[in-house]
């Protein structure tokens, strides 16, 4: 009985020993990790096996092993020399194996300690300021600012205010754009405005139902925004270009592509299409525009001569001389605001010439007319020479309108003096008298862009062909320069030039084989190679009709 007694003593003793090795084996363990994953939380815990060794091999608490681990334990083994003697293995499997010896859910628990917590305020929205959101918006492109504006209602206002207009413009973000109108098809006068972007080189469409049905119209631009000025319609067929009945029209509208909106403005004196514009920016608000009424109405009041009086002249005439009495105010059209202060940086003032052009009865006319955008008002001035013939082709250039005619005369208008000024250059570029002449103004040069023949290099045989060619004016000497060829051959009665800054932008449009072509090329002024470029071909007339060729129109804008 003592003998059990004792056995059962033995046992129970060797037991307790066991468990407090057991006990101090676990405490030493658990020590050591925590030391191990303190130094992991201040550089960033690694999740793979720790690099313990026990005995026999083995994994007590593992991750995924990999090539990490195995350089490290392998370094560690070489360098412990007694643990290799006591038998001790590496926990570490070949590279191409990968065991997770992790228990379920201890990974993500290591993963959670791993990432620092960052404590979240309640009721706290992150969101940036007006002004940066306006800093980034300003400086995306035109369809990049398109989208932009469907994200919410604040950043559509934003992006269509004045102040956000003038930040895009001072800040040179902006690219060109050409407009093409005027197109027709299946008859009608479509809707369609033709976009194309210089900087992306693509085309796109917009759809507009405020120019459906109006044909023979002029464009300009003005900064951002594009006038339409007079044009025609049919009164029988609405939308078709019939031309049996029609009516002309004298209204103008604006039309802004960054809004895609439209709006108009003052009405001309008289009913005219297909107008020759200019665009004249000014510096001064002291600039008079002087109307010709004026003058011929001052012919027609009577001064007393030999002691007669007014009163007993021809009766009629005194509520003439009553309406007339203060001549120059009634038609003198000047804007100037009441603290008679400069034009602004932001507010800046433009006039648009209307000359020449075709009236309601289809016969070509002579009057001109100015648009002042700060009193939005049309004012009739000067008339073009008696013998000067049709305008075919006017621009600005140094303050001064241009106006060529179909017989080959070119004349001057001085806005600041009122009057039209007759130019003798002492050489005329000759020319093929079918095909009018362009003049473009780029730079304050002012170019010209006529049809000559071209003989064929001395080689016999050879006929003669038809070219287009760029010549210069001398604005001290008067002489006309030839500058470049230009490349394609004159297929367009009616191509389009419009200058912009440096650059010249031609449109063409011709039908040949039963289809109609387009070509749009560029030319910049500034450029020693003196070589036109192709932008784009045959991208947007393949879908219209040859009508389009004389019915279109071109504006370029930086947007």
């Amino acid at each position: 009985m003592i003998t059990e007694n004792l056995t059962s003593e033995t046992s129970l003793h060797q037991e307790l020993e066991v468990l407090s090795v057991s006990k101090r084996l676990v405490r030493s363990l658990s020590q050591k990790l925590k030391r191990k994953n303190h130094e992991d939380d201040t550089s960033g815990i690694s999740l793979r096996c720790p690099t313990m060794y026990t005995l026999g091999g083995g994994c007590k608490v593992g991750a995924t092993t990999g090539e990490e681990f195995c350089e490290t334990g392998c370094r560690r083994r070489s360098s412990s020399s007694v643990e290799e003697g006591k038998g001790y293995k590496p926990i570490c499997v070949p590279e191409d194996m990968n065991v997770d010896c992790f228990s379920y859910g201890v990974k993500e628990r290591f993963r959670k300690r791993s990432i620092r917590k960052v404590p979240e305020a309640e009721g706290v929205q992150v969101f940036l300021p007006d002004d940066i959101v306006e800093m980034c918006l300003v400086r995306l492109p035109l369809t990049g600012l398109m989208k932009a504006r469907l994200v919410c209602k604040k950043w559509r206002l934003l992006t269509t205010t004045p102040r956000f207009m003038q930040l895009r413009r001072n800040g040179l973000y902006q690219s060109p754009w050409m407009f093409l109108f005027g197109s027709v098809k299946d008859g009608f006068c479509s809707r369609e405005i033709h976009a194309y972007d210089v900087f992306f080189n693509k085309w796109h469409k917009i759809d507009s139902e405020v120019i459906k049905g109006r044909f023979l119209f002029s464009v300009v631009s003005i900064q951002e925004n594009v006038y339409v000025v007079g044009g025609c319609s049919s009164l029988n067929n609405f939308g078709k270009l019939d031309r049996s009945s029609v009516k002309t029209h004298k209204g103008v509208l604006v039309f802004s592509p960054l809004t895609n909106s439209w709006h108009k403005v003052a009405s001309m004196k008289h009913a005219r299409s297909k107008p020759i514009l200019g665009v004249y920016e000014v510096n001064s608000d002291r600039l008079t525009i002087k109307s010709q009424h004026s003058r011929q109405d001052r012919r027609l009041v009577r001064t007393r001569i030999g002691g007669v009086s007014d009163v007993y002249e021809d009766p009629h005439r005194l509520s003439v001389r009553r309406q007339l009495r203060y001549p120059a105010d009634e038609t003198e059209v000047s804007y100037r605001p009441k603290n008679h202060d400069p034009i602004g940086k932001d507010s800046k003032r433009f006039l648009i010439m209307a000359a020449g052009g075709v009236g309601s009865w289809d016969e070509p006319l002579n009057s001109c007319e100015i648009y002042d955008s700060l009193c939005n008002k049309w004012t009739e001035i000067q008339r073009l020479p008696g013998d000067f013939g049709v305008i075919c082709s006017g621009t600005f250039c140094n303050g001064m309108f241009y106006g060529y005619s179909e017989t080959d005369n070119l004349v001057a208008y001085d806005v600041e003096r009122g009057y039209w000024v007759r130019i003798q250059s002492i050489t005329l570029p000759a020319r093929v008298h079918e095909y009018y002449p362009k003049i473009i103004s780029c730079e304050n040069r002012l170019f010209m862009v006529s049809v000559s023949w071209c003989e064929g290099d001395g080689q016999i045989g050879r006929r003669n062909k038809a070219v287009r060619k760029l010549w210069e004016l001398d604005l001290v000497y008067l002489n006309w320069e030839e500058i470049s060829t230009h490349p394609d051959a004159p297929m367009d009665w009616n191509a389009t030039f419009v200058g912009d800054k440096n650059m010249i932008f031609g449109v063409e449009m011709f039908k040949i084989f039963g289809q109609v072509l387009d070509f749009l090329t560029m030319f910049d002024v500034s450029d020693v190679t003196k070589n036109w470029v192709h932008v784009s071909k045959n991208r947007v007339a393949h879908e219209l009709d040859v009508s389009s060729c004389l019915t279109k129109s071109v504006a370029v804008v930086h947007l």
